[in-house]
């Protein structure tokens, strides 16, 4: 029986400043947690130990080593200022610590600047795109998600392009709010993967995200993706990120950095 996001997190049991759960096969990326639910696990232990917390506004992600099947979350107060709470909030498996998460969460201030300066690209709509991963292909974990081809490749193919653009939302229609789009938003594979001629491994290290609205929503659950790799040498390759909700707003703005084995 399969196991929705909204099931997972209705599953962790939060007792003595401890969330507790078990991750199941089909939300792992090779041998670890996929790093969305990772980072969102975190962000969770955090929201439960700290409830009265203002809305998120960053996250700092390591994926620093792999977890599986049981594991814990804790989470520890930094600093508690005026307007912005720094959180840090770890995920533990049976080898130590999987993922750690430096969050700021910080209140609405009034502000003469409300602007954006990075438009929405014009793309096709969800409905006129073709699935993104094949029916039967792709990691455990993407079968949570409807994912479509805006613009650019699909892994593993060669393409020439280092931009893609891709439509996604959970297939669990009850996964909403801040910590299902965190989960959500780690989906697409780094913008280099499509560059590929053929599968290799690939790990992300660490994400940066700027959340840039207080209640991000969308309509019809879709959100579109890009993931842009500036550069790539050594082994490792840097990227962009960003999200736009389904009428062209920025909710999301990060960078990641990626470890490449091909």
């Amino acid at each position: 029986m399969s196991i929705s996001f909204s099931q997972l997190m209705a599953s962790a049991a939060f007792q003595d400043g401890v969330l507790a759960l078990t991750i199941p096969g089909e939300w792992m990326q090779g041998r670890t947690t996929y790093g969305g639910l990772s980072a969102a696990l975190c962000l969770e232990t955090a929201r439960r130990a700290f409830p009265d917390a203002p809305p998120l506004r960053s996250a700092l992600v390591s994926f620093i080593g792999p977890a599986g099947g049981p594991v814990t979350g804790r989470a520890a107060m930094l600093r508690q200022g005026r307007s912005v709470t720094f959180v840090e909030a770890d995920i533990s498996g049976e080898k130590g610590i999987a993922t750690r998460c430096a969050f700021a969460f910080g209140g609405a201030r009034p502000s003469q600047w409300n602007r954006t300066f990075t438009a929405q690209p014009a793309m096709p709509a969800p409905e006129d795109c073709a699935p993104f991963i094949p029916e039967g292909m792709g990691p455990p974990f993407a079968r949570h998600f409807d994912a479509r081809l805006a613009k650019g490749g699909r892994p593993a193919t060669g393409s020439k392009a280092h931009d893609h653009f891709i439509w996604v939302r959970h297939k669990d229609e009850g996964a909403d709010g801040v910590v299902a789009l965190l989960a959500l938003a780690d989906m697409p594979p780094p913008a280099l993967m499509p560059m590929f001629t053929e599968f290799a491994p690939i790990s992300s290290m660490t994400w940066m995200v700027n959340m840039l609205t207080d209640a991000p929503a969308t309509r019809d659950g879709w959100w579109l993706m890009e993931s842009r790799a500036e550069q790539a040498g050594d082994g490792y390759s840097s990227q962009d990120m960003l999200v736009w909700n389904r009428d062209g707003e920025l909710v999301i703005a990060g960078r990641q950095s990626v470890a490449i084995f091909a």
